[in-house]
């Protein structure tokens, strides 16, 4: 892995939009002119079932073509899914996990067993239900990560997401704001330790 790659590793459940976040992140970061790998783990994939997606972004291309297995960031969508997935795995001491949760980066980190320092925390279950409707945490934890990352403008990043969520979604603008909405949200509520 280059120096200048960044590879981010998505945990949720089937519906919870985790591939759709890691799309959405890669079309956003490729319109900074960066290249990008976007890709979910197939398997059985059925509603409520654990997921991957994974992201790589670089300023070269990118000859890798496998799966993520350490990752600069992780996203946890459910946090459930930390009872029953090595979500933590291949972390090391230097990468950063961000948790869609009420609970304190001190809470989670001590219940991960890792430093707190790694640990960051939103509630996008709540920013989605107040902006969307529906508690479906994808776009609010690409907010998340793209703070976190600390490089990334977001402005450029809800720009082009806008453009994404115009095509699919013309005839429901208030899809498409609250969704933008969530993004914004949780990039300004996401807390570290």
């Amino acid at each position: 892995m280059s120096a200048k790659m960044i590879e981010v590793r998505w945990h949720g459940r089937g519906g919870q939009g985790a591939k759709t976040a890691a799309l959405l992140f890669a079309e956003a970061v490729l319109a900074t002119g960066k290249y990008i790998q976007a890709f979910p783990e197939y398997g059985p994939e059925r509603m409520g079932a654990p997921v991957q997606s994974f992201n790589r972004v670089s300023e070269d291309p990118i000859t890798i073509h496998s799966g993520v297995t350490n990752p600069n960031y992780v996203v946890i969508l459910d946090p459930s899914l930390m009872e029953s997935v090595l979500v933590t795995d291949g972390i090391g001491t230097t990468g950063k996990v961000i948790v869609n949760t009420s609970f304190s980066s001190d809470e989670i980190a001590k219940k991960l067993g890792i430093d707190a320092s790694q640990v960051y925390v939103v509630n996008a279950s709540q920013i989605a239900r107040e902006t969307i409707g529906k508690d479906i945490p994808n776009t609010p934890m690409l907010g998340a990560l793209v703070k976190v990352i600390g490089t990334l403008d977001i402005n450029g990043v809800l720009e082009d997401t806008k453009g994404k969520l115009m095509a699919k979604f013309r005839h429901k603008p208030e899809v498409i704001d609250g969704n933008l909405s969530s993004i914004k949200r949780a990039f300004d509520e996401v807390k570290s330790h």
